[in-house]
């Protein structure tokens, strides 16, 4: 006469369940390794994402000018869709510049009502405005 625990009704349903289980096992590491890899890519994707849309002014042209005179500003992802403003900015306040021309490579601006001195050039990207290194005189 054959003993089985609760748990165990015949030496076959114990292979079916092992079987199952292992099904199970594996169902689940394919899932985890899946989402692992999706994971994984979003990581190294995620800086070329974010650096796509960095508006980056790399020169003003010409450096110096008067109020309301025509500046040009040339760099990288400066289209409407990543700049929505230019401003110079000083220690304490920035200034919004009139936009004359935009494309993805260039702005041309108006210089703003401003008093002589050094100013900053910024750009309004989101709703965030970021101060670039690039530096524009203004005259008197």
């Amino acid at each position: 006469m054959a003993h089985f625990s609760a748990n165990d009704s015949g030496s076959g349903n114990s292979a079916f369940r092992l079987s199952a289980r292992g099904r199970v096992a594996e169902r689940r590491a394919a899932n985890a390794c899946r989402s692992l890899a999706l994971l994984a890519a979003a990581v190294l994707m995620a800086p070329s994402l974010i650096a796509q849309g960095n508006a980056e002014v790399t020169a003003v042209d010409p450096s110096s000018g008067k109020v309301n005179d025509s500046v040009t500003l040339t760099g990288e992802n400066l289209g409407k869709g990543s700049v929505a403003a230019v401003y110079l900015s000083d220690d304490t306040q920035d200034f919004k510049a009139a936009i004359v021309d935009q494309s993805n490579e260039k702005i041309v601006m108006k210089v703003p009502q401003v008093k002589s001195g050094n100013y900053h050039v910024s750009v309004q990207v989101g709703d965030k405005i970021l101060i670039k290194p690039i530096r524009f005189t203004v005259e008197e």
